[in-house]
C-alpha cells in the first residue's frame, strides 16, 4: 500500500526543515565554543524564530556526536561499596584547624586520559587548605591514596588524624597498616553523608572547573605532568598572596616553599 503523495511531501519538508535546524545548532555549539547545552541553544534557536523543544536539540546532538562542554564524557557511576566500619568521625566536621598536619583530608575524583577514565587523588591539610599530596593513577584503589600519602613533604609522624569518607580505596589493609606505622588517626565521615568531607569536595570542584574542564590529557604521564604545574602554580599564588602579611605563615613554610615564593616575587616587581 503507497502512502498518499501528501503525505510524502510532509516527510521531505519535515526532513529539509530538520536538515537546516541542525545547521543552526551545529554553529551555535561552534560559536559557544562548545559550552552551551540544550537549553541555551534552545534559546538561541528562539531568537531566530525557530521554537525547538530541548528533547529535539538533544536528538540532533547525539545524532551529530555534538556535546557540550559541561556534559562531555559523562562519568557513570559504579555502585560504591561502602566499608561498614565501627570507625567513627573523629574530626567532626572541625574544618578549621589551629596547627598544621593537626588533621588531614583527602578524597579523590576522575578525569578522561585517552578516551579512558583515570584518577586524581589529593590530600589538604585543613589547617591551611594547602595541597600536599597528590597521585594520578588509571584505577580507583589503595595504591592511588597509598601513591599520594606518599608523595607528602612533610614528616608523616606530624600528621595527627587523617580523615576520608568510606570508600573501600580508603579503608583497606594497605592503608591501614601505612597509618599504624605512621601513628596517625582514623577518622571516616558518616555513612552516607558527604557534607563530612565537604573541604576535599570543595578542592575537587575548583580543580575540576580550572584543571579538568576543558582539557585534553593523551596519556597518564601528561595528566601526572600538568597536574604537578598546576598544583605548583596554587601553591606559588598562595604564598604570594600572603609574602607581606606573612609573619603567622613564616612559621610555617618550608624552606623550598618560601625561597621559590620570595625569588617569584622579586621577578613580579622587576
Amino acid at each position: 500500500m503507497q502512502s498518499p503523495s501528501a503525505t510524502y511531501y510532509y516527510e521531505v519538508k519535515e526532513r529539509v526543515s530538520e536538515d537546516d535546524i541542525t545547521s543552526d545548532i551545529i554553529e551555535i555549539i561552534q560559536a559557544s565554543r562548545q559550552n552551551y547545552g540544550t537549553l541555551k541553544i534552545k534559546f538561541e534557536l528562539k531568537k531566530q524564530g525557530k521554537i525547538v523543544s530541548r528533547r529535539q536539540i538533544g536528538r540532533i546532538m547525539n545524532e551529530q556526536g555534538l556535546v557540550s562542554s559541561y556534559t562531555v564524557a559523562q562519568f557513570k557511576p559504579h555502585a560504591k561499596t561502602c566499608n561498614e566500619s565501627a570507625q567513627a568521625n573523629e574530626l567532626d566536621r572541625e574544618f578549621k584547624q589551629d596547627e598544621q598536619l593537626s588533621a588531614i583530608v583527602s578524597d579523590l575524583t576522575y578525569v578522561r586520559v585517552d578516551k579512558k577514565w583515570h584518577y586524581i587523588c589529593v590530600f589538604v591539610d585543613l589547617f591551611n587548605r594547602e595541597i600536599i599530596g597528590y597521585s594520578t593513577g588509571p584505577n580507583k584503589d589503595a595504591l592511588l591514596v597509598y601513591r599520594a600519602l606518599a608523595s607528602i613533604k612533610a614528616d608523616l609522624h606530624k600528621i595527627q588524624l587523617f580523615h576520608t569518607d568510606r570508600g573501600n580505596e580508603f579503608k583497606n589493609k594497605l592503608i591501614d597498616e601505612a597509618l599504624e606505622t605512621f601513628k596517625i588517626k582514623r577518622s571516616l565521615s558518616m555513612k552516607g553523608c558527604p557534607y563530612d568531607n565537604a573541604v576535599a569536595a570543595a578542592t575537587f570542584k575548583i580543580i575540576k572547573t580550572e584543571f579538568v574542564k576543558g582539557r585534553s590529557f593523551d596519556s597518564l604521564e601528561d595528566l601526572t605532568c600538568e597536574l604537578h604545574d598546576y598544583i605548583q602554580l596554587i601553591i606559588t599564588a598562595f604564598f604570594l598572596t600572603h609574602l607581606r602579611s606573612s609573619h603567622f605563615y613564616l612559621s610555617t613554610l618550608s624552606n623550598r616553599y618560601w625561597h621559590f615564593a620570595t625569588r617569584m616575587s622579586m621577578l613580579l616587581k622587576e
